[in-house]
């Protein structure tokens, strides 16, 4: 018996999978998913699965990234030998932190599975990919920590990553992969380029912000501070912002988003901010991090501070010393004039005699392709890019004709795309919502549709619309003609 037990140990070292490692913490994770077809945006693209590892956390609870489950129809966790499959839920999921929390509908499900803890690492770091062969058994890849810096997310975030180089085997359940230390959980695998063998990583600190959150029963997300600005290391621009001689860092504002913190603190452009709180502000806008060195000070705010947190900002303006203050606020997407994300839900839209009118959205510019900023209408990019400046006193949404369906209501006209509405019947448009009123007051008996591009303005019969509303749905197998919820 004791020679088994020693033969057993002997061959996990030789396979380079310690006893601590060999007890399982980790799930399979089976998605089914369908998202929304935003060119047709009254159905749905093909299904698909998708398959990953899900680390087990206390609760019991199971953490993957929130792109796994985005858009899902069916959802189950099964043991890492393929025993046992039950049902789930999505418990929370944060979309720009891309990470969600999982929760089998059976009680039993995770009973004796150890429970992972969340650990920091830091740069040079040895970490552990966890993989599963098909028997169950687990495959482990070790790799060196490279870097720690702020990355764009896939959504919409901009937040700490982990980068590391290893060379991880395929494998069918691959989506998402715990990253490990010494035991414990320090990451999810986001993200990995087979040529060079990089490895993005969520990192234990977005993890743990994420999951604190969660654990409040009332989940609020990340904060941002809500500015944008350039580096001063150009010192004729730092004589025009006349940054004082003995002030080394510093950087110069150059927007400031309506309603969000920094607007309410009342920082304004051209201020310089040199400090939040204790942190100084380099000249790169980045502050000294106890873990990571210099990072850009985006880090202090979305995941050192939560929702609700009061911050100091220290500016310099016209060279004068300041200290304002501000509570951090997280900005939901649907604030935005064009929304950068929208997913487990359908996209608006309304049917107007073959018109097809929609709210201008991220997701829409990105159904062109993964170059969508090439592939999709120069002006719709150009729209979304710099809404903040182009929309500051609305409309709350951009109402677009997408494409038309051709119709006895629309002869002439089959070819306009991708164009922005500003008026129906005179009726400025603020969101969708203000179509069917203006629906309601045609003009000697037609509705004016007027363009912010050629054709500036057209013209439809609204006897003729109305007539032939029900052949349109029949002839074109539409379910609905408009979704506005």
């Amino acid at each position: 018996m004791h020679r088994i037990s020693f033969l057993l140990a002997l061959l996990l070292l030789v396979s380079g999978v310690s006893a601590a490692e060999k007890r399982l913490s980790v799930v399979r994770v089976n998605v089914t998913t369908q998202s929304w077809d935003f060119h047709h945006p009254w159905g749905k693209r093909q299904p698909f699965t998708r398959r990953a590892i899900g680390a087990v956390l206390p609760g019991p609870r199971v953490l993957v990234t929130a792109e796994l489950v985005a858009n899902l129809t069916y959802l189950e966790l099964e043991t890492p030998e393929g025993g046992r499959k039950v049902p789930a839920t999505v418990e929370a999921v944060d979309y720009e932190a891309n990470l969600a929390v999982l929760k089998a509908d059976s009680a039993d499900f995770l009973a004796g599975a150890p429970e992972l803890e969340v650990k920091e690492s830091a740069i040079g770091d040895s970490l552990s990919v966890w993989q599963l062969e098909n028997n169950g058994r687990l495959l482990v890849t070790k790799g060196p920590m490279t870097t720690a810096e702020n990355a764009a997310y896939p959504v919409d975030g901009y937040f700490l990553i982990y980068r590391m180089t290893v060379q991880l085997q395929g494998r069918e359940s691959s989506f998402t992969l715990p990253v490990v230390r010494d035991g414990k959980l320090t990451g999810v695998l986001m993200g990995y380029d087979v040529q060079s063998n990089n490895a993005n990583i969520i990192p234990a600190p977005i993890i743990r912000h994420f999951l604190r959150d969660v654990a409040g029963g009332h989940y609020e997300g990340f904060p941002r501070i809500g500015y944008a600005y350039s580096a001063t290391r150009d010192p004729a621009l730092r004589r025009f912002a006349k940054v004082p001689d003995d002030v080394t860092g510093g950087v110069y504002i150059t927007e400031i988003l309506k309603d969000g913190p920094a607007a309410a603190a009342g920082l304004q452009k051209g201020d310089v901010l040199v400090a939040v709180d204790d942190a100084p502000v380099d000249q790169d806008g980045n502050f000294p991090d106890d873990a990571y060195g210099q990072i850009p000070v985006a880090h202090l705010f979305n995941t050192h501070h939560f929702v609700g947190d009061k911050v100091k900002l220290h500016i310099l303006r016209g060279g004068e010393r300041k200290t304002l203050e501000t509570t951090l606020t997280h900005r939901p997407p649907s604030s935005y004039v064009c929304d950068p994300y929208i997913i487990d839900h359908r996209p608006r839209f309304a049917i107007v005699g073959g018109l097809i009118l929609q709210e201008l959205s991220r997701q829409y510019l990105k159904d062109f392709g993964p170059d969508w900023l090439r592939r999709a209408p120069e002006r719709l990019v150009y729209y979304d890019r710099f809404q903040t400046e182009l929309f500051k006193d609305g409309p709350r949404k951009l109402v677009f004709l997408s494409r038309v369906l051709p119709t006895s209501a629309t002869v002439g006209y089959e070819e306009l795309n991708n164009l922005l509405v500003k008026k129906i019947n005179g009726v400025e448009l603020q969101t969708l919502d203000d179509v069917p009123k203006a629906l309601e007051k045609p003009e000697n008996g037609f509705h004016k549709i007027e363009f912010e591009e050629d054709p500036k303005t057209i013209y439809l019969d609204a006897a003729e619309i109305q007539k032939t509303e029900r052949m349109v749905q029949m002839q074109y197998r539409l379910p609905t003609l408009k979704f506005l919820e």
